[in-house]
């Protein structure tokens, strides 16, 4: 099964040591982060997350992609298909799936593209018939994005004290064969 997917401008890679450069950059930008954490992410807890990362893609068989331009490599974000075993009520009963683009590369189109190529790989490799997403009540973005995925709303609740919504998608190409 091959783990790279590549789209008319992007490629998709398992996040791998080589980013954690990139990586701490994207944490460290309060605008990048103002819709995830309370704050930005220092190196040491970016580099913690990294290897969450590389973890899950050694554990799961899936997980988050780093997402780079086809045409000269920059860092563009992230997207994954995850299984954090997050402490949230209602539990998940799907694969969750997550993005994270720069802010220098939103509004182009690129999240939407590497999601439905996420989406893709789930339905193909995973055989996942229906997919998760939590995103914040004021990330007005993020929630026309899952919208634009074929993700609804199905409550409102909480994690780690904070307002979030839950979404689904009940159909992914190919998959729950």
């Amino acid at each position: 099964m091959s783990r790279v997917i590549q789209t008319d401008r992007l490629i998709l890679t398992p996040v791998a040591e080589g980013d954690y450069a990139d990586l701490c950059a994207l944490l460290a930008d309060p605008g990048f982060c103002r819709h995830i954490f309370p704050q930005a992410l220092n190196a040491e807890e970016a580099w913690f997350r990294l290897l969450r990362d590389i973890g899950h893609w050694q554990v799961m068989g899936y997980g988050n992609w780093s997402i780079r331009t086809r045409e000269d490599g920059r860092y563009v974000g992230s997207v994954g298909l995850l299984n954090y075993q997050r402490i949230l009520d209602p539990a998940f009963d799907a694969i969750e799936m997550g993005w994270g683009l720069s802010p220098a590369f939103q509004g182009q189109g690129l999240a939407f593209e590497a999601a439905t190529a996420a989406v893709a790989w789930a339905g193909q490799h995973l055989k996942a018939d229906h997919l998760v997403c939590m995103i914040s009540p004021d990330n007005g973005p993020s929630l026309a994005l899952a919208a634009r995925l074929g993700f609804a709303r199905y409550t409102d609740t909480t994690y780690k004290g904070e307002p979030v919504i839950l979404l689904e998608r009940q159909s992914v190409p190919g998959g729950g064969t």
